[in-house]
């Protein structure tokens, strides 16, 4: 019996066994969810991090007088 899901992107059925794009029903929707990831439309829950850019003006590193 043949595993059958809904791709996450456009919701067609696709059989989930022997298919290299899984979960997905094609290349295109694979590429589709990886840009929104990119572009931070997905997030994961949790704690706001501090910008980790903000002490690298304090340190002038190598090559400084």
């Amino acid at each position: 019996m043949t595993r059958v899901v809904r791709c996450p992107s456009c919701k067609v059925e696709v059989h989930f066994e022997g298919n290299p794009c899984r979960p997905f029903c094609s290349e295109r929707c694979r590429l589709i969810d990886l840009g929104a990831w990119a572009d931070e439309r997905y997030r994961i829950p949790g704690a706001k991090l501090e910008d980790e850019t903000e002490g690298e003006d304090d340190d002038p590193g190598e090559g400084s007088v």
